[in-house]
């Protein structure tokens, strides 16, 4: 739980609202005596993407997948035509 002035969070609110947005709770104080007054809470947690773009096990990419048989590379380089 992290904990925050009045003139923190308005200075540094992106940072205090990203940390929320992790989960983590953020306590907003006032005065010498930092009496917290607000809290800084995620309407719902953040979802993690998935960067993986085959994520099926049973997909297997061919070995020979980024090799052009001859012809193909010959027409694609302007010798075949």
């Amino acid at each position: 739980m992290a904990e925050a002035t009045m003139f923190e969070a308005k200075t540094q609110l992106s940072d205090l609202v990203k940390r929320a947005q992790r989960g983590e709770k953020v306590i907003l104080t006032t005065g010498r005596k930092r009496t917290p007054v607000a809290m800084i809470v995620a309407l719902k947690p953040a979802k993690t993407r998935v960067f993986d773009l085959f994520p099926h096990p049973d997909f297997d990419i061919p070995a020979d997948f980024d090799e052009l048989p001859d012809a193909e590379g010959k027409a694609w380089s302007g010798e075949g035509a």
